[in-house]
């Protein structure tokens, strides 16, 4: 292009700077989605177990510990809030049925949510929990 503005080949080269980042953070988070659904050594992928496990604890859940849930995944952006409320109920709910329970409480909650956590976010999970007062006492030698 010869009689094209600078400033219009300077906009070209931005907005493919961008669609190029763009397209990589999409393909970076469709490429994790992949990697759940694969099976693992067990035939099951990670995914078959979140449902499994939800499906398996849910006459547990009181309208209670669903109230605590929805606390416990507030500071998730609304975005990511489903993925999140379904892998933390999942953790929660092999939490409270491998200890026999007859319902989910407070402290199954709060020990599958620590565990659901990834390690990287422990920071955000303890300042969350102190700044709610929620006793994670018990849970401190999970929190790495």
């Amino acid at each position: 292009m010869k009689n094209a503005p600078d400033w219009f080949m300077w906009s070209i080269g931005f907005w493919t700077i961008v669609m190029v980042l763009f397209m990589t953070i999409g393909g970076y988070f469709m490429f994790r989605k992949f990697l759940k659904v694969l099976p693992q050594r067990d035939g099951k992928s990670k995914l078959d177990w979140q449902n499994y496990w939800v499906e398996r604890s849910r006459p547990l859940w009181t309208e209670e510990s669903k109230e605590f849930l929805e606390k416990l995944v507030s500071p998730v952006p609304s975005a990511f809030r489903d993925i999140a409320r379904h892998t933390i109920a999942a953790k929660i709910g092999q939490v409270a049925v491998e200890s026999g329970a007859s319902q989910v409480t407070d402290k199954h909650c709060i020990e599958g949510y620590i565990l659901a956590t990834p390690k990287r976010d422990h920071r955000s999970l303890k300042d969350f929990l102190d700044k709610n007062e929620i006793d994670y006492s018990d849970y401190r030698h999970l929190i790495g």
